[in-house]
């Protein structure tokens, strides 16, 4: 059995690799799923929130017990940003247009750039008005933002729920797969006295509410972004 040593750091890789056989797969969305990739990936440098008081796996070179950092987080971050924001894609051809003028011009678009930030300042503000734990404020942020998006777009709704769903079942599947490589990995460095200890076949539920929250916000972020909407071919 593999020393869980490199547990995180080799399981990383491997969602890296289901990354890129995605990337191949839709070959008309490389620019988005890139820049999605690109611009999650900084938030791997936010893993202080969550090491140790969520969890407390080991790191390469002992990285994140000594600093609360990790080269792992920033290889997940970059996998999930891209996997979360084009997943949806994968059943159906797809190709993004622009929106009519008209219908950015729309009230309900009056606050574009504020909300598309919400997430940001979500966090901000239930970090800063409760004691939960990161992992939820993270997950509600995240929820928080792709309700944002929907009352902005209500065109990219089904975008959202499918890309949960899918996200939240492939994290399911791969978070699957580590547990049952490396039994005993969850039990050793989840902090299962700061969280609810509900687990949904041995996966702790805030994981799934993560990849939940992660998914719906990030399938439709881009599209909100850059005024575009999607057209199944």
């Amino acid at each position: 059995m593999m020393d869980m040593q490199y547990t995180y750091f080799v399981w990383s890789l491997i969602l890296l690799l289901i990354w890129l056989v995605v990337f191949i797969v839709q070959k008309s969305q490389h620019v988005k799923m890139m820049t999605m990739s690109i611009g999650t990936a900084p938030l791997g440098l936010s893993e202080p929130l969550f090491y140790p008081d969520y969890w407390f796996p080991p790191t390469l070179f002992r990285l994140g017990e000594a600093t609360g950092f990790d080269i792992e987080s920033l290889i997940f971050s970059f996998a999930v940003g891209g996997l979360a924001s084009s997943l949806f894609g994968v059943s159906d051809k797809y190709v993004l247009k622009p929106l009519a003028d008209c219908e950015k011009s729309s009230r309900r678009h009056r606050y574009h750039k504020f909300l598309l930030s919400s997430p940001v300042w979500l966090f901000l503000g239930l970090e800063g008005l409760t004691t939960w734990n990161a992992i939820y404020t993270a997950s509600l942020s995240l929820l928080g933002g792709a309700m944002t998006t929907i009352v902005c777009r209500p065109d990219l709704l089904s975008q959202a729920i499918k890309g949960a769903l899918m996200f939240t079942g492939l994290y399911f599947l791969f978070f699957s797969a580590m547990a049952a490589s490396h039994p005993g990995f969850v039990a050793l460095y989840w902090n299962h006295a700061n969280i609810s200890g509900i687990q949904v076949a041995g996966i702790p539920v805030e994981e799934l509410l993560f990849a939940f929250s992660l998914g719906a916000m990030w399938s439709a972020f881009y599209e909100h972004r850059h005024w575009l909407r999607v057209k199944t071919s």
